[in-house]
């Protein structure tokens, strides 16, 4: 699958990796047929079951990645196994009937459920077989507790709310225009690319619910590295930079192994991080740590404004005991009521995205042009880029 129908899943099964105690689960969603040889390159086709996740079953990547893993399954055991060798998780029972696949081995799900939101659904059937149904059941525990607590909790102790209530104050109050989401915690590493998905396409509108444009800005730019890694890549910026960018960090008090030692030095980090961003460090005290080094009064007055944080830049703790099943659960469902609550109060429609639908209509117009070489119905640029891509085919 591709989308929704990917990062959920792999994001979770890449978390929860240590209880994966069922078959190994393998994602393919990009179209670059890299990706899909790079995978089956791993596999023996007699003992791999092939889930084609897509709820439409008609999404070009998925479908394109499907028919290409059933050539690869027939090639090698037949047309008769690919009933047996494919599972379908879908709610176009025709569809997957043409493909070959019975209604039998078809997980539907709701038709209004969105990709970004589906990873409860049957597209999460790979975490059920990985993990086990009673690990996914703990998993949707966590979700399901969170959306009491949103339900219930007065605003002022909400965390959903008051997760949303920050986003819009730094986005429609100071004009802040990203946010970055740091897990402390490798096994989230995919975590950020899913919020991604889960926040940009939910909120990144630009017209209210009754198709009015909006005169205000909605949602940020999402993105993210896990610590440590991201402190020697971008923390320049976050720390000395001219855009200020408000961070999430997510951390756990307990490591997913037995390393408390690395996983203390992990936290420490992220505290420091915390820490440095909110108080910085005034080029006053830089210039007298340097005098009380030895160095000279010029030098220390010309590196000082160098060495200086100005502090005040924003970020939040999220904190766990430990990156259990439940706590996911919960996380994940946490930051969906913030996207729903920011929704609310910027008047849009989270759920729906027509902003995907242009590129694939003009993709699906433009891919003949590939064979013929005429995209004269195309700007000269894409007439002039499609010219060089053919001229350069080996």
């Amino acid at each position: 699958g591709i989308g929704g129908s990917d990062l959920g899943p792999l994001m979770v099964s890449e978390a929860l990796k240590p209880l994966i105690d069922g078959p190994r689960p393998h994602y393919v969603s990009n179209v670059d047929g890299a990706h899909l040889h790079d995978v089956l390159a791993s596999l023996n086709p007699a003992s791999t079951l092939i889930l084609v996740a897509s709820k439409t079953f008609t999404t070009q990547e998925t479908m394109h990645n499907a028919m290409k893993a059933k050539r690869w399954i027939v090639e090698a055991l037949g047309d008769q196994a690919v009933s047996h060798h494919f599972a379908a998780l879908s709610t176009n029972t025709e569809a997957v009937a043409a493909f070959g696949v019975s209604e039998a081995r078809m997980f539907g799900f709701w038709d209004w459920v969105g990709g970004r939101y589906s990873v409860w659904s049957s597209i999460g059937l790979s975490l059920v077989i990985a993990l086990g149904p009673e690990i996914f059941g703990r998993f949707l525990d966590g979700a399901r507790a969170m959306d009491q607590h949103f339900q219930t909790a007065p605003a002022k102790d909400n965390i959903p709310v008051l997760m949303a209530l920050l986003g819009v104050w730094y986005r429609n109050g100071f004009g802040l225009e990203t946010l970055a989401v740091l897990p402390y915690e490798q096994r989230l590493h995919r975590f950020s690319a899913y919020l991604q998905q889960m926040e940009m396409e939910s909120n990144g509108k630009r017209v209210d619910r009754e198709g009015a444009p909006v005169n205000y800005d909605t949602c940020p730019v999402i993105w993210g590295e896990p610590g440590t890694n991201g402190q020697h890549a971008f923390f320049q910026l976050l720390h000395q930079g001219t855009l200020i960018c408000p961070v999430d960090f997510i951390l756990t008090a307990n490591p997913t192994n037995t390393d408390a030692e690395s996983h203390a030095l992990l936290n420490a980090n992220c505290l420091a991080q915390a820490e440095s961003l909110a108080f910085g460090k005034t080029e006053d005290a830089v210039y007298r740590e340097m005098i009380e080094h030895g160095q000279s009064e010029s030098e220390a007055s010309r590196l000082a404004p160098h060495r200086s944080f100005p502090g005040n830049r924003p970020s939040s703790l999220i904190m766990m005991d430990a990156l259990t099943p439940e706590h996911l659960g919960a996380l994940i469902a946490a930051y969906e009521h913030k996207v729903f609550t920011q929704g609310v109060i910027w008047n849009i429609n989270s759920y729906d995205q027509w902003g995907v639908e242009l590129g694939k209509a003009q993709c699906n117009a433009l891919r003949p042009s590939f064979e013929s070489g005429d995209a004269s119905a195309f700007s000269t640029s894409t007439q002039e880029t499609l010219k060089w891509l053919l001229s350069q085919k080996a």
